[in-house]
């Protein structure tokens, strides 16, 4: 039997906008290398940043159903986060259900399975992460569940926590994590201001790294006139 749980607590929406002006790479650096989704996410629309609540759907193979419930539970700034409980590349989603999620206010798609409607998505604008590319539909006849934790290309996803998306892949950002997580970025990015700077004026990065000695002690040999 499948669950539907309407009580999830969504993320501070400042928070969401704090982590949505950082990379995907920045914030995944900036959580010990965690969060990362795997990389056969792509976007089909390159150049753009989302970043939204996590609105989780598990859907079962070639059947979309759970997708409809999600879009009656969506609310303004959610980012759908869809996952098959076995592997399929059909095509779950397309210009309909995405109407609807833009009308609901739901800010993207994250989706580890097919969607279809590329030409009406990308003039839509509607923001999508997807694994496949699909002409093949889906039934309606199995829901699963919906706001409960999942899975999605390998990174563990709990409705509420934070998603940021952009042309490198897709990271999560637990929720109660979200302000060590904007503080750690903060850093990050001014540190890399710096360095961007005596780079810039043609500074090596084996000394401003620190890592000519570290390679010659690894028994790199530097032949020199």
């Amino acid at each position: 039997m499948a669950v539907v749980d309407r009580t999830t607590q969504r993320a501070d929406p400042s928070h969401v906008r704090a982590l949505a002006t950082f990379s995907v790479a920045t914030i995944h650096e900036a959580q010990d290398r965690a969060g990362l989704m795997q990389a056969r996410l792509r976007p089909l629309v390159r150049g753009r940043r989302i970043a939204g609540t996590a609105l989780t759907c598990e859907v079962t193979p070639g059947d979309n159903s759970s997708i409809h419930v999600a879009g009656d539970v969506a609310r303004a700034g959610d980012f759908m986060v869809v996952a098959p409980t076995s592997p399929c590349d059909d095509g779950y989603f397309g210009e309909l259900l995405a109407t609807h999620m833009v009308a609901r206010g739901v800010v993207g798609l994250v989706i580890d399975a097919g969607v279809r409607d590329v030409s009406e998505l990308t003039a839509m604008g509607f923001a999508v992460w997807s694994s496949a590319i699909s002409a093949r539909g889906t039934v309606k006849e199995t829901p699963g569940n919906v706001q409960v934790p999942l899975v999605c290309a390998g990174v563990p996803v709990t409705p509420g926590d934070v998603v940021v998306a952009d042309d490198d892949g897709v990271v999560v950002v637990a929720r109660e994590d979200t302000l060590d997580v904007i503080a750690e970025c903060r850093v990050r990015e001014a540190r890399e201001h710096a360095q961007r700077k005596l780079l810039a004026a043609g500074e090596s990065t084996l000394d401003l790294f620190g890592l000519r000695q570290k390679f010659l002690d690894a028994g790199l040999r530097d032949i020199a006139d």
